[in-house]
Order: structure tokens, then sequence, then C-alpha cells
């Protein structure tokens, strides 16, 4: 209550207390920017009560300003996670663009992505209010004024390790960022230097890498398991991803958001592949997430120290999911161990299509849309805890 009393003092608002609920009025047109970011820099959100009085706000952020997006633009990297078909056009067995992908998006169509219906990247562009999702850069979307809402570079198999991406002949993030540079001499001639320029500098940009690079690479690849240890090919992505976000300064990015890795271990193909006769999670995959999203956030932590003006955040999306997995019914889940497509064990990309037997009729009741991907309702949870955790990159 006490802070409540304080906004109502010092920003101009009439707030009412109640026993369940507290509500706060205009007293004068002020920014409701104001509200949440004074919420999230002294209330912390401990509850759930406030995180949802926070996406409330950010709805009213959003109105307030004529439905315009919180930021003019979003640029995406990374991997199958947030492929939103780049994968289509390239000659690789890695793709999406074929039933029962897509079979819960818009017009029940695949478009490339590894899901039944969203990605928790395009959940995130809806929440931060846009109307359009970022296109794949690789596609015919990506042309014109398409691109003022930014573009989505990632590529199904990519990761911090270039030769994981070489392997399954996908975009590595050096090529991904070499597209990113050709973007924006394009924005430039669409929109003109100085709002290219604004574009570019307030956008948020969103990296998904990592899990390719140890479930698709290392831990199948003699190559890197019998030369490193986990830790040690760990240090080696870290300095790929260390490399990228300082590239990424270069060319002028500001507000950066990276995602932690999942719990390896929980996905049902791992624990197919890896859990030797369990359907428990891969307790020594989950181990080596969790030390690698330690030498992430520490890494984040220095790289903020070192580059001026730079807003960067370490997602963590191992924990929610994590919760998700070991705690279904509390989310309303039915599945976790298996995921929806075919037998739920390990079946993705072109193992899963519209031959497999035995897939699922509701995808909503699965954490899990094939053996790595997650479906389009837990990715709306994974979306929403995004929001509520990554307000100061917002503002």
């Amino acid at each position: 209550m006490d802070g409540f009393k304080a906004l109502e003092d010092s920003q101009g608002y009439d707030c009412k207390f109640e026993t369940t609920m507290r509500s706060c009025n205009y007293r004068y047109t002020s920014s409701s920017v104001q509200l949440a970011t004074y919420l999230s820099s002294t209330m912390g959100f401990a509850n759930s009560l406030c995180s949802f009085f926070l996406l409330l706000l950010l709805a009213l952020v959003i109105y307030e300003v004529n439905a315009q997006p919180l930021v003019p633009a979003m640029f995406i990297f990374g991997d199958s996670v947030v492929d939103a078909g780049n994968n289509n056009h390239l000659y690789t067995i890695v793709k999406a663009n074929f039933a029962p992908y897509g079979r819960d998006f818009a017009n029940h169509k695949p478009t490339g992505r590894f899901c039944n219906g969203k990605l928790a990247s395009d959940l995130t562009a809806e929440n931060l209010g846009f109307t359009s999702y970022p296109p794949a850069y690789l596609s015919k979307k990506a042309r014109g004024k398409n691109l003022l809402i930014g573009a989505n570079f990632a590529s199904a198999a990519s990761g911090y390790y270039e030769t994981t991406a070489k392997l399954y002949n996908a975009i590595p993030l050096s090529q991904q960022l070499k597209n990113y540079k050709e973007y924006q001499n394009k924005i430039v001639g669409i929109a003109g230097k100085s709002n290219a320029s604004s574009i570019i500098s307030g956008s948020i940009y969103l990296i998904s890498a990592g899990s390719s690079d140890f479930i698709q690479n290392y831990y199948i690849n003699p190559l890197l398991y019998k030369v490193y240890t986990p830790d040690q090919f760990s240090d080696l992505l870290i300095q790929s991803y260390t490399n990228f976000i300082q590239d990424l300064y270069k060319l002028g990015a500001r507000k950066i958001g990276v995602t932690s890795l999942p719990p390896l271990g929980c996905l049902p193909a791992a624990v197919t592949i890896f859990g030797s006769d369990s359907n428990e999670c891969v307790a020594k995959l989950n181990k080596v997430a969790v030390s690698f999203n330690n030498k992430l956030n520490s890494t984040a932590q220095s790289l903020l120290n070192k580059l001026s003006g730079l807003n960067m955040l370490v997602f963590d999306i191992y924990q929610p999911l994590y919760d998700l997995v070991t705690k279904p019914a509390d989310f309303g889940f039915v599945e976790a161990r298996k995921a929806c497509c075919g037998t739920g064990l390990v079946e993705t990309s072109i193992l899963c299509n519209a031959k497999s037997p035995g897939t699922c009729a509701n995808a909503s009741e699965y954490v899990f849309w094939d053996g790595f991907h997650p479906s389009e309702a837990a990715n709306k949870i994974l979306a929403d805890d995004l929001l509520t955790s990554g307000i100061a990159l917002i503002f």
C-alpha cells in the first residue's frame, strides 16, 4: 500500500486500496509507461496478481498511443525455436513447411515454424502491439514496407557454434548477421537515413540459440565430445555469443534480449535418446544447461559493463519450461513427457509429417508439439513470462 501511496503522491494517480485488488485512475493525462516503470522498479511484481496487472498496463500503453507498438521493430536471430520460415528456402532436411506443422496457425497452413501454431516470438510481437510478424528474411514477404517492423533471420539447426549450422546446411549466426547488414542498407532506402537510425537503435533484438549446439551436434558428434568436456564446449559457445552481441552492438543494436537454454534433458526427444529407458528428465543434460545459463548471465553482465548504452537481458526460459514439464496439470496440460506429433517420443522435422501415426487431436493439452519444440499453448505461457521479465528492456 505504501508503494501505491507514493505513486499517488508523486506520479499523479488516484489509487483505491481494496482487499483483493488495487486500482489506479488518472488525475491528469500522463504516460502509463511511467506507471509500469514505477511498479517494475519499486514493487518487483513478486506475485501473479502484479504480473497480470503489468500485462494490463502494457495493453493500456498500446491503446494510449493509438495502437502503436511499444518498439519500432523486432529483429530475431537464432535457431528453430524462432525460425519463421527461412529454412523453407534452403536445401536442408531441417524444415517444417508441411503438415501437420502449422495446423493451428492462421489459415491452418504450415509456414516453416516448428510448431502447431505461433512461436513464442510471434506471441511476443503481439504482446508488444504488432499486428503482423517480422517476416522471414528469405521469404517474399521481406520486401518494401514490410521490413519497417523488422525481420526474422533465424534458421533451424543454427547455433552459436558455426559448424552446427553447417552440418545441416542451415544459416549460421555469422551469415544471419550479414543478412542483417543487408537489411540495414534496404531500410535506409525505404525509410530514409534518420528514420532507419531510429528503427535500428530503438528496436528489440531477440536471440535464441544453443540448444542445437548440444542436442544436434555435441552429444552426437564424437569429434566434439571426445575432444571437449561439456564445460569446455560451453566456453566455446559463450565466446561466440560474446562476439555476436558485440557485433550487433557495433551495428547499432541497443536493446538485446537473449533466451537461456531450456531444460535440455526434458525435451521429449532428449529423454528418448539419452534417458536410458527412463521417462524422467535427463539430469546430466539439465546440469549442463544450468551451467551454460550461469555463464550466459555473467557474460551478459560483463557486456553491460563494457558497452555504453547497451540494454540487455537474459530471459530465463529454463525454469518456466521446467515447471510446465514437471507440473503440467498446474498449467492446464495433460501430457508433458510425450509430444503431440506422432508417437511423441522423437519426431521432429521430416519425421513429424502428415502420415506420422498417433498425432494428437488437441495440441493445447501438450507441453510439446514435436520432440524438440513447445506447443503454441506452452509458447503462450513462455511469451507472457518474457514480457513480464522484459519490462526494463521495453522501456
